[in-house]
């Protein structure tokens, strides 16, 4: 019988914080190591069960410090050190270790640490287990649609943090917490205290501040709950019943399928099983039925099946099943080829295809379903949804028949089929939205929704994330800026900002509902202001844009191997798609930021060509980028397969043919891209440093050829888009980028052209100091009343002038957007990119808007 918790309205609960430790003998251990001034610890699990969560810590010699920490984060207290692991070697699997991502550092001196502890106990695995930690109850009522957990300690110790986890029934939602915030993906509801009660004194609760939250439907009860990953009811897990009624449904020379009765859940929800052959687990799935394969022919086979929870828990096997392969000698007669293969639906990422059975003198066993030439799906009956496809691409889907004894039909007739686009409906509006904008362009993701834009856009894209250049994965926590000098090779090294990201408590007028951060929430800043705004819109997409000019310096080291791109790929999507924040400032923490990012933008600028002083680039490139964005997708979607929800991937790419051909397999590319967000601004300009082209102005975004382009090569949209096309990218993958800003130039003389292509003597003085040359949309058009705007028929580019040795800009305005939307329907493309949203009042967007709707 299911086992539910709270069969009345109130129920009380006790936990013990920390189940008793394994014997010494299971113990995680540390082996320490140095070499020079670099010491390192190996952590290794000898037990049979992995271990999740640890925390070393040791003493040193007076006077030595420990710094510069690899694979962990350090802290040191005098002589204490303490090291938490990075996110990705927090789980050590029994009988592994760390390697090769063991915790480093750096020693100020050669020295050998003392008193090493693992989680409180010896490293060596020697000595008394550590103690117990103190007991908790926690009592759980609702009245009405309001329920609230109180949390007691009544143990002698400080009980400092908790958080519980536990699930309420289906469609039954959690929302509007009070001393503290909670979280919900699917049915699972994670509570996390305020800071101000997530400590509990001895003898005390939580009251009068314990948490309270509001559920969907009047009486929800909890059907499961844990708190601190120990049952809520104190009880030891109840793992769960034995699946029952094992039973072949299919069976061939090489494979077995296998079907099972639903196993009763214990303390937690169900979550796999696992199918043994013999003593060896054949594969692992998430329903009631499974097909093992790789067997011998004609060869007898014993299985059993058991049911996993959420923990890891496992259940008894069930009752065996003894199968034999079937003896190939038998038949030898292929089945009749499958007919009438069909497309039936199709969506931007799977094809739906059914066909007319094959007929066999034994019988047939099921249908291998092939794209490309490759199996993608094996099913018993006469359809199949083969997804993890890419959009706005064409396949080639045939399919064969196998019979009991394994053998195959011929293929199928073809059938193509073109996936549909990414954007059901119509054309991709995407936006960039920068992090930095809150501080001097003071504009907030609310100004997304005032401005009347977020209605209007399909896609923002957040900017920027950086690379960890110490250890080369996805950087976040920090809170540190850039240098000052845009010369600087090592600029962006270490840079970010958390606290705009998730730190920053906003007031109720720069928040999207209005309503204010305390201060003490775990998700705040500009990510918690694009929940808001997704609640609000739901039909936008929200990606996280990763590199950028200055954060692309490391691209080319994360794509060198396959080691290295699981790797930084495996912590980008831990932190942005998973939602897990590193703690910064009382904020973040596990899944705190879970679906706020729809997919993946990728910045690199530029592989295999310059970019950034400094980037690093290697000849691998090319090669190099097709593989860690095929990496990205892979990942991509084999969470796809754990959440249901499908994760798009996109790139900016560049408009200039020497750096496609550097840089990118455009044809390979497209089999992993959503979308191609193609440069179509910066052709011309002057920074502020004035080394890029400071002496002569020219078009940045001209969507023709300019006829009076007197450089050798011209860029322009037109150009740059059809490079694409050639490469065979189709145009539904491809958005043109456009500028919602100007640049500029100063001392422009007029030269018969109001001063276009005209002499110039520097970067004419920008919106801020600090960006010589550059000012957004709104505030060019305000700031220079007097500049001439002049519209370029032939080229289609816009530009204003100030009058001779004045200033001359050149930007995008409705004129301009206008004509260029034109264009891009009439190619059909998928839309239109925008960088960046602070420069727009409204006026441009609309404008956009209103002519690709």
């Amino acid at each position: 019988m299911r086992r539910l918790i709270g069969i009345l309205l109130t129920f009380t609960v006790v936990a013990a914080l920390a189940v008793a430790p394994a014997r010494a003998a299971e113990r995680l251990t540390a082996t320490f190591s140095l070499s020079g001034t670099t010491g390192k610890y190996v952590v290794s699990n000898p037990g049979t069960s992995a271990v999740s969560g640890w925390t070393l810590a040791f003493d040193l010699p007076e006077g030595v410090t420990a710094s510069n920490p690899q694979n962990a984060t350090l802290s040191q207290n005098g002589t204490r050190v303490t090291l938490t692991p990075a996110y990705y070697i927090d789980t050590v699997p029994a009988g592994g270790n760390t390697e090769p991502y063991s915790p480093a550092f750096t020693l100020s001196s050669a020295a050998q640490p003392a008193n090493c502890t693992l989680n409180g106990a010896n490293c060596d695995g020697t000595g008394d287990p550590p103690p117990t930690a103190a007991s908790v109850t926690a009592t759980y009522s609702v009245s009405g649609t309001r329920a609230k957990f109180v949390v007691a300690n009544n143990a002698s110790t400080t009980l400092d943090g908790w958080t519980i986890v536990f699930d309420l029934p289906d469609g039954v939602t959690a929302s509007n917490a009070e001393n503290g915030s909670v979280s919900q993906d699917g049915n699972t509801v994670t509570l996390t205290p305020a800071h101000y009660n997530d400590t509990v004194a001895p003898g005390r609760t939580t009251e009068p501040y314990s948490p309270a939250f509001t559920v969907g439907r009047s009486g929800a009860e909890p059907t499961s709950c844990r708190i601190n990953d120990a049952n809520c009811d104190g009880s030891a897990d109840v793992p769960p019943g034995a699946p029952g009624g094992l039973r072949s449904t299919v069976k061939t020379t090489r494979t077995v399928s296998l079907a099972w009765d639903a196993a009763e859940p214990g303390s937690l929800p169900i979550t796999a099983y696992e199918v043994y052959n013999g003593g060896d687990l054949a594969t692992t799935v998430p329903e009631t039925s499974a097909t093992v394969t790789g067997l011998t022919p004609n060869t007898e086979y014993t299985f059993t099946v058991k049911a996993r929870d959420r923990k890891g828990n496992l259940s008894p096997a069930g009752s065996p099943i003894t199968v034999t392969t079937n003896d190939p000698a038998d038949d030898t007669q292929a089945p009749s080829v499958p007919g009438g293969l069909r497309s039936t639906d199709q969506a931007s990422a799977s094809i739906d295809l059914a066909w007319n059975a094959s007929s066999d003198n034994t019988g047939v066993a099921n249908y291998d379903v092939l794209v490309d030439g490759k199996v993608a799906t094996t099913v018993t009956g006469t359809t199949a949804t083969v997804a993890g496809l890419s959009p706005s691409t064409e396949y080639t889907f045939t399919v064969r028949a196998r019979d009991l004894y394994d053998n195959m039909s011929a293929a199928s007739a073809a059938v193509k089929v073109t996936t549909d686009d990414v954007v059901e409906d119509g054309y991709a509006r995407v936006g960039y939205f920068v992090q930095w904008g809150i501080y001097g362009r003071q504009y907030f993701v609310k100004n997304l929704d005032t401005t009347g834009n977020a209605a209007r856009l399909t896609h923002i894209n957040y900017a920027f994330g950086n690379i960890d250049p110490v250890n080369l994965t996805c950087l976040q926590g920090v809170t540190k800026g850039t240098s000052s000098d845009p010369q600087d090779p090592n600029q962006g090294d270490g840079a970010g900002d958390a606290e705009a990201d998730y730190g920053r408590p906003f007031s109720a007028a720069q928040s999207v509902d209005g309503v204010a951060d305390t201060g003490w929430e775990k998700l705040r800043g500009n990510f918690n202001q694009l929940k808001k705004l997704k609640a609000k819109h739901p039909h936008l997409k929200v990606l996280i844009s990763l590199g950028g000019w200055t954060y692309s310096k490391y691209f080319s080291d994360v794509a060198e191997t396959d080691a290295s791109r699981k790797k930084f790929v495996k912590s980008c999507i831990d932190i942005y798609i998973k939602g897990n924040l590193p703690e910064y400032n009382g904020a973040g923490g596990p899944g705190v930021a879970a679906g706020i990012f729809d997919g993946i933008d990728l910045d690199w600028e530029w592989p295999g060509a310059e970019g950034h002083p400094g980037n690093h680039v290697s000849p691998d490139d090319k090669r190099n980028n097709t593989l860690l964005v095929a990496e990205f997708r892979r990942q991509l979607d084999a969470l796809t397969g754990e959440t249901g929800e499908r994760y798009q991937l996109t790139a900016f790419t560049p408009a200039d043919p020497a750096k496609i051909e550097a840089g990118w397999e455009l044809g390979e590319v497209a089999k992993y891209l959503d979308i191609f967000n193609v440069q179509g601004y910066d052709f011309h300009g002057a920074g502020s440093d004035d080394s890029w082209e400071p002496n002569r102005t020219g078009h940045q975004g001209n969507l023709y050829t300019d006829v009076d382009d007197p450089y050798p090569f011209h860029f322009s949209v037109e150009n740059a888009v059809q490079t694409y096309l050639d490469a065979g990218v189709d145009p539904r993958k491809l958005t043109i980028g456009l500028a919602y800003y100007g640049r500029g130039w100063k001392n422009v003389t007029d030269g018969g052209k109001g001063g276009e292509w005209q002499a110039a003597q520097g970067a004419a003085p920008g919106q801020f100091q600090e960006e010589a040359g550059t000012r957004g949309y709104s505030n060019l058009i305000s700031s220079l009343p007097g500049c001439r705007i002049a519209h370029d028929e032939q080229a289609v580019a816009t530009s204003c002038y100030t009058g001779d040795n004045g200033q001359w800009w050149t930007f995008d305005d409705p004129w301009s957007i206008r004509k260029k939307a034109e264009w891009l329907r009439s190619k059909d493309l998928l839309g239109a990119m925008i960088w960046e949203m602070s420069g727009d009042p409204g006026v441009l967007t609309r404008t956009l808007d209103e002519e690709l709707s």
